[in-house]
C-alpha cells in the first residue's frame, strides 16, 4: 500500500490557501482593531473578543457543513460543492478587510461575511483527505497536507510581511487571488470516490452518515472514553496555542518593542520548523504510534512556553520558536487522523466537524480569556496561560486508548487494552 504523493500534495493546496489566509488574518487584523480601539478601556480584551468571530462561525456552522457534506453528492463530488460556494465569497470579502480598516462599523460586517464563507468549506476540504486515503497512510498524508499549510503560513510571515510594509492591503488582495486559483486547480485535478467506503475506514462495512449532534451523542455514550478524552485534549492544546497566536503580534509590539511586521516575521520561524517537520512527524507516528508522538510534542511545546516567558527578541527567541514548531507538528499532524480513525468512512465529515468544533471552541475561549489575564495580571502572563492549557491536554491524552492506524500493531495493542478495560 503506497501513498499517492502527487495527489496528496495537490489536495494540500486547499489547506495551503486556508492557512495562508488565517495567518495573515491573525497577524494584521488585531493591529487594525487595536488602532481603531486605541482610546477604549480593556482594549486587548475587546480585540480578543472580535478575533473570536471566525471561531463563533466555526463552532456553530463548521460541524454542520462537515456532516452535511457526508450526505451530499453532485456531479463534482460530495465535498467540492462547498468549496465552489464558499471560496469565491471568502476571497472577495477577505480582500475588503484592509479597505475597511478605518471604520469599525464597516470592518465588522466584512469580517463576519468572510468568516461565514470560510466556515462553509473548511471541514469539507479537510475531509477530502481521509475520503481518498486508507487509514494506515493518513498520518503521512496529513503530514503532507499540513506541510502545505505550513508553507502557506511561512509565505504569510516571511514574504507577505514585506508586502504589508509596501501597503497593508497587498497581503489580503494577493491571498484572495491565490484562493481562487487553488479552487480551480482542485476542481480540475481531484476526483472524489462515489462510495465513501472506497477509502479504508476504522469500522469496516457500510454505515449511514449521521448529524453532528448524533455524532457527539455517540462519543458521550461510548463506554470507552478515548474519543471524548482526545477531543477534550484537542480543545486544551488549541486553547494554549490559539491564545498565543492571536496575541503574539500585539505582545511583540507592546512588551518586546517590535514593529508589527517584525513580530509577524519572527513568528514565522515557528511555522518554518512546523513546515520542515510536518512530513517527518507523520512517519514518526507510523513507526511509534500516534499517541506517543502527540505526548512527546505536548511535552516539548510546554517546555518552550515556559522558556518564552523569559525570552527577548534575538537568537534565543528564534531558537525557541523553531523548537516549538517541531513540537506542534508532532501534535497537530497526528490528532486529526486519530479522530477519523475512531469512526467509519460514512461519518468522516461528522467527526471532522467534531474535531473543528472543539478546536474552534478553544479559539473562541482563548483570545478573550488570555487578553483578560493580560489586562489584569500584565502582558507577561500570556505564555504561562498557554503552559497550563498544555499541561491539562497532556493529562487527557493519557486516557486515550484508540485512534491508531487500522491494521497496525499499535492499533491492535490499543484495541486489546480497550477491550480489557471494558471487561
Amino acid at each position: 500500500m503506497r501513498l499517492n504523493y502527487l495527489r496528496t500534495f495537490v489536495l494540500g493546496l486547499g489547506f495551503f490557501s486556508i492557512s495562508l489566509s488565517w495567518s495573515i488574518y491573525n497577524s494584521y487584523v488585531p493591529i487594525f482593531l487595536s488602532d481603531l480601539l486605541k482610546d477604549v478601556a480593556y482594549r486587548t480584551t475587546l480585540v480578543g473578543i472580535i478575533m473570536t468571530f471566525d471561531n463563533i462561525a466555526a463552532i456553530t456552522l463548521q460541524p454542520y457543513f462537515g456532516a452535511l457534506s457526508d450526505r451530499t453528492w453532485t456531479r463534482v463530488g460530495r465535498r467540492m460543492p462547498f468549496l465552489l460556494a464558499g471560496v469565491p465569497v471568502a476571497a472577495v470579502f477577505f480582500a475588503l478587510i484592509p479597505l475597511t480598516r478605518f471604520a469599525l462599523a464597516a470592518m465588522i460586517p466584512v469580517i463576519i461575511v468572510m468568516n461565514v464563507a470560510m466556515t462553509a468549506f473548511r471541514a469539507p476540504t479537510v475531509a477530502l483527505m481521509p475520503d481518498i486515503t486508507p487509514s494506515p497512510l493518513r498520518s503521512k498524508a496529513n503530514g503532507i497536507i499540513n506541510f502545505m499549510g505550513g508553507l502557506g503560513a511561512l509565505l504569510a510571515f516571511f514574504v507577505f510581511s514585506q508586502l504589508f510594509k509596501v501597503d497593508p492591503g497587498l497581503p489580503f488582495v494577493v491571498t484572495s487571488a491565490l484562493m481562487v486559483v487553488v479552487l480551480l486547480v482542485l476542481l480540475k485535478t481531484i476526483r472524489e470516490p462515489r462510495d465513501a467506503d472506497g477509502a479504508a475506514n476504522a469500522g469496516g462495512g457500510k454505515e449511514e452518515s449521521v448529524g453532528i449532534v448524533q455524532a457527539m451523542g455517540e462519543v458521550l455514550a461510548n463506554r470507552d472514553k478515548s474519543a471524548l478524552c482526545l477531543l477534550l485534549a484537542i480543545f486544551f492544546w488549541f486553547v494554549g496555542w490559539s491564545g498565543v497566536e492571536a496575541l503574539f503580534t500585539l505582545y511583540g509590539v507592546e512588551v518586546w518593542g517590535m514593529t508589527p511586521a517584525a513580530a509577524s516575521f519572527v513568528l514565522g520561524f515557528f511555522s518554518l520548523s512546523f513546515l520542515v517537520f510536518a512530513i517527518p512527524s507523520g512517519f514518526i507516528a507510523t513507526a511509534i504510534g500516534r499517541r506517543r508522538t502527540i505526548l512527546a510534542g505536548i511535552v516539548g511545546l510546554s517546555l518552550m512556553l515556559l522558556a518564552m516567558r523569559f525570552a527577548r527578541p534575538g537568537m534565543t527567541l528564534t531558537a525557541l520558536l523553531l523548537v516549538g514548531g517541531v513540537a506542534w507538528a508532532l501534535i497537530n499532524i497526528n490528532s486529526y487522523p486519530m479522530v477519523v480513525d475512531m469512526t467509519t468512512a460514512a461519518r468522516i465529515g461528522a467527526y471532522t466537524g467534531l474535531y473543528y468544533f472543539f478546536s474552534a471552541l478553544a479559539a473562541i475561549v482563548a483570545p478573550p480569556v488570555f487578553g483578560w489575564f493580560m489586562d489584569v495580571l500584565g502582558k507577561q502572563v500570556l505564555f504561562m496561560c498557554a503552559f497550563v492549557s498544555f499541561a491539562v491536554a497532556f493529562a487527557l491524552m493519557l486516557g486515550v486508548r484508540r485512534g491508531e492506524a487500522v491494521g497496525t500493531a499499535s492499533a491492535a495493542q490499543e484495541a486489546g487494552a480497550a477491550a480489557g478495560a471494558e471487561l
